[in-house]
């Protein structure tokens, strides 16, 4: 084994075991799991602003974005945040945001018409620039994925009964709507979910996966040349309602995927929040034991082909066989969370909770 391959290993073992020992960790006040043992750790970020959009770069560097116009981004670990919110965005909502290192990110803003907007700055934060503004009043834009540090995509419900799909060559200066042919028609009723900035991710440098609720069936649409065709594939997550469906994807390589979802409302059930694809989404396999309740973010853990998270609300679950078995391992509320190819993996949420999952760091 090369020294490369060592260290990716020993990365992999160690988050492995700081996730599954939250499941040792002593329950605490409000669901927080004790700093002295290994699980997340809440940083000080000083806002209470609903943090949807996440994006570590590394151990050191992330960014979030939010409610209210918010962009927060840390290069200490989380031990301190900056607010390099873009001016006068306070009545944006951010739902995702991609960052490429500690200078550059690119966030999404939601909303009907004119409120979807992509911005995007090359120095920390310090200036914005608006990069896309809506002017379809049918439109209303959901999620962003990056191939790599030109090539991305955002989308939109259906508009025309269609999924409406944008597409950037240059790192999110500029922005063209994709031709609609290779698109499959939408469900009636069908539609994307901007909770967790997962409901479109990519793997690889042209495949992208798409998630939808609200319909009929809960779908995943899968296009493997960056967006110009696509197929859809039933999952057995539980649609048929407006707030049911595919939430979170995550997708390890271009054939193995997570999806969890449920229904977001707090006093109805989701009994099979989970599902497991292993052919690059043509198929999907329902969790054998699923997270117990609705989760709307999934990552999988550095380097490891079978652990991974997934959050809500309600809680932190933990899988260490491929999204096949579920086990809860923290009671505190996350939206999203998302991991790092040197080891680190942060979750975020509502009333500025952002955090690390942690060892003893």
């Amino acid at each position: 084994m090369t020294s490369m391959g060592k260290t990716r290993r020993m990365m992999s073992v160690g988050l492995i075991g700081a996730a599954l020992a939250l499941t040792l960790a002593a329950p605490a006040r409000a669901g927080e799991t004790p700093t002295a043992a290994a699980g997340w750790q809440l940083t000080p970020t000083g806002t209470d602003a609903r943090f949807r959009g996440l994006a570590p770069v590394d151990r050191r560097t992330a960014w979030a974005a939010g409610s209210k116009g918010t962009v927060l981004r840390t290069t200490d670990g989380g031990r301190s945040w900056r607010n390099v919110s873009p001016a006068g965005a306070g009545d944006l909502e951010f739902r995702d945001v991609e960052a490429f290192d500690a200078r550059r990110a690119v966030v999404l803003a939601i909303g009907e018409g004119e409120a979807s907007r992509v911005l995007r700055t090359e120095d920390g934060g310090a200036t914005w620039t608006e990069s896309f503004r809506n002017t379809d009043a049918r439109a209303f834009y959901d999620c962003m994925t990056f191939f790599d540090h030109r090539h991305g995509l955002a989308m939109s419900d259906p508009v025309d009964g269609k999924y409406r799909i944008l597409s950037t060559r240059d790192g999110g200066r500029s922005w063209e709507v994709l031709p609609s042919a290779g698109m499959p028609d939408a469900l009636p009723g069908e539609a994307g979910f901007a909770a967790s900035g997962q409901c479109l991710v990519s793997a690889g440098p042209r495949d992208v996966w798409l998630a939808t609720g609200g319909g009929a069936t809960a779908r995943v649409l899968h296009s493997a040349d960056r967006g110009l065709t696509w197929t859809a594939t039933e999952t057995p997550i539980p649609a048929g309602d407006p707030a049911r469906g595919v939430f979170g994807l995550a997708f390890r390589d271009r054939a193995h995927g997570i999806a969890v979802g449920g229904d977001y409302r707090k006093d109805q059930p989701s009994p099979q929040a989970g599902a497991v694809s292993a052919d690059g989404g043509r198929s999907w396999l329902a969790s054998a034991t699923p997270p117990p309740a609705y989760r709307s973010g999934v990552a999988w853990l550095p380097h490891s082909r079978t652990a991974a998270l997934a959050v809500g609300p309600t809680g932190t679950d933990l899988t260490t066989d491929g999204g096949r078995t579920w086990r809860t391992v923290d009671t505190g509320s996350y939206d999203t969370v998302d991991c790092t190819p040197d080891g680190s993996c942060w979750a975020s949420g509502e009333k500025g909770r952002i955090a690390r999952l942690t060892n003893h760091d």
